[in-house]
């Protein structure tokens, strides 16, 4: 007796098919899984037992055998187990077989035949539909499922329900699609009194996408400041609501069956490994910065952080995408986001400040700040240096604009982007690069000489030169120019700076 049923393996947010192939034959009472199975997919025969047992059903006493096809590939995870136990229910014929074969199925069985929800549903479901099969999935996340669109979905609480549908005792319907959830209400910019520098320079990283490093003594505001981009931030398109919500399903932490409408935002302890950052470990799971794809990566602390770990960013950073390289296999995240980093200008914080500053002044504050390479900082847009409030003025300063209000203009320069460079175009002034942005920047002939020569004098990389550019062009489309201006070339260089040390 031979059945068959589709499952999926996963590279990435990418799925590649997997067929469990089930083979009941004569011989010795034995039950075998091969075609690379992982600790987990091994346990399955285990779980797979107990909930027949559970359900009154017992194995037939023959030699079972289980393929995993291809039998190239690395099989892991717990999502093995319901497509194995359908593929045995079916060779048992205690389903039938044609129909069974119609589905893809993944999903973690329990000792009582419960199906428990599993990682990476939501691309599995757009897989299944781009290969014309169904797909069987725990009931809790049908309405992930749901959002792969026109597939068709058989979301199960457990086995028996399952096994009641294809003998046609029961009819499993189809989920309804969970609504949008309301953009959540995050911390407002007008809480942030003074440091108008810094406001003005977090309203042009929203509005471009550019990463944006905030340097000042402890307590002077940065965390603050960056906890109010996100809310600058327009809401996700559909495409990269659907990206995004693909890469956080694969993670298992997508709640509620609900896709993400808001931009990221994730802020790893100085302490998180490389793995955590960039993605790794014993499955290649996602990293924070993959977490944080189409959003924001807060890095407080930044040269606390393993040298290593932060180097690791500078690929990501320009091409967009992590790869987790093995010996076995290659796989690629996305991870296009917007770098935000905060840091103190010396260990102890207080450099510049005469009566507070350490002994070790000022070299302790260059030891510090070399801890950071001049590759990673060439790719930083924005350096701010950040001054704390005094008390008196603390108390006595009128509320700035609100976090709406500038996320208004940010709307509006990100919808001139939007335009200018299409639906398949970069997706903000960050983004352009090489030919786009030399169409693109439409910088007056005067603008133009005086980007060239502050880079001469600067001597700014070929990088630095072409991100003052894209400054230069967010800050034209904040002020409604079509065209870059001499002075949105100005004020895009006072933010530009060759090392931290000049920032400070």
């Amino acid at each position: 007796m031979l059945a068959a049923i589709a499952s999926f393996a996963f590279q990435g947010i990418e799925t590649v098919p997997v067929e469990i192939q089930v083979q009941i034959a004569p011989g010795l009472p034995a039950f075998a899984i091969v075609g690379l199975p992982d600790k987990a997919v091994a346990e399955s025969r285990e779980r797979v037992r107990a909930a027949l047992t559970a359900l009154g059903l017992s194995l037939p006493p023959k030699r079972i055998l289980i393929n995993l096809a291809p039998a190239d590939l690395q099989k892991e995870g717990s999502h093995f187990d319901l497509p194995i136990a359908l593929a045995l229910l079916a060779a048992m014929e205690v389903i039938p077989r044609e129909e069974a074969a119609e589905y893809a199925a993944l999903g973690e069985l329990g000792l009582d035949g419960r199906i428990a929800p599993v990682a990476g549903v939501l691309p599995a479901a757009i897989g299944a539909a781009s290969r014309g099969l169904g797909l069987v999935c725990p009931a809790a996340q049908g309405a992930e499922a749901a959002w792969a669109g026109d597939v068709r979905l058989l979301p199960a609480a457990s086995l028996l329900q399952l096994i009641n549908h294809f003998k046609g005792e029961q009819v499993l319907g189809p989920p309804a699609l969970p609504e949008l959830p309301p953009s959540p209400t995050g911390p407002d910019l007008a809480d942030v009194k003074g440091q108008e520098t810094a406001k003005r320079a977090l309203e042009v990283a929203a509005a471009g996408g550019h990463n944006l490093l905030l340097i000042g003594p402890p307590g002077a505001g940065k965390s603050m400041l960056a906890a109010r981009l996100p809310g600058l931030l327009p809401d996700l398109t559909a495409a990269e609501a659907l990206e995004v919500s693909m890469v956080h399903s694969v993670a298992g932490m997508l709640s509620g069956g609900r896709l993400l409408r808001r931009p990221p935002y994730r802020e790893p302890h100085h302490s998180a490994s490389q793995p955590a950052l960039t993605g790794g470990g014993h499955r290649a799971r996602p990293g924070e910065i993959s977490l944080a794809h189409r959003g924001v990566l807060f890095l407080d602390e930044l040269p606390e952080f393993p040298r290593q770990t932060i180097e690791a960013l500078r690929q990501p950073l320009e091409t967009g995408r992590t790869t987790v390289a093995r010996a076995a296999a290659h796989v690629t995240y996305p991870a296009r986001f917007q770098l935000v980093a905060a840091m103190n200008p010396c260990r102890c914080g207080h450099l510049g400040d005469p009566p507070r500053e350490c002994g070790k002044a000022p070299r302790c504050g260059e030891e510090y700040q070399a801890k950071l390479s001049g590759p990673l900082l060439d790719r930083i847009d924005l350096f701010v240096e950040i001054q704390p409030i005094a008390p008196a003025e603390l108390t006595r300063v009128s509320p700035g604009e609100s976090t709406a209000t500038v996320a208004t203009r940010v709307a509006g320069a990100r919808g001139l982007q939007r335009r200018r460079y299409g639906e398949d175009g970069p997706a903000c002034n960050a983004e352009a690069d090489g030919a786009v942005l030399r169409e693109t920047i439409a910088a007056e002939p005067d603008a133009l000489a005086l980007a060239e020569q502050a880079a001469t004098r600067l001597r700014l990389s070929t990088r630095g030169f072409a991100r003052t550019l894209r400054v230069s062009r967010t800050l034209a489309d904040l002020g409604g120019s079509e065209t870059v201006k001499r002075l949105h070339v100005a004020e895009a260089l006072t933010w530009r700076a060759r090392s931290v040390r000049e920032a400070a």
